[in-house]
């Protein structure tokens, strides 16, 4: 019964110790963008609400992760390269502009 679930890397994501993957990220940010417009809508029950509120938690905890991850990759990398070992915050007010 091995050939009913052939192995696929797709089908395997609860490796936590793999990096995470752009597409997962993007996957995730779009579900909970999604999950927050049907929130703002308040057409849903509460139980529903509670559902979907508690599945907003989680992708924007993967999300974080994700970032944080991110983030370490370029800190090594900026270390390797004999770069300044501090990251700056992004300044969002420059793009308000």
């Amino acid at each position: 019964m091995s050939k009913d679930k052939p192995e696929s890397p797709q089908d395997d994501t609860s490796d936590a110790s793999d990096a995470p993957k752009p597409a997962r990220f993007e996957q995730a940010l779009a579900e909970l963008e999604e999950l927050v417009e049907n929130l703002e809508k308040g057409d849903l029950s509460l139980e529903d609400s509670l559902q979907q509120f508690e599945r907003g938690v989680s992708l924007a905890r993967e999300c974080r992760d994700s970032l944080a991850a991110a983030e370490q990759k370029v800190q090594v990398l900026l270390e390797k390269e004999g770069e300044s070992g501090s990251l700056e915050d992004f300044d969002t007010e420059a793009d308000d502009s």
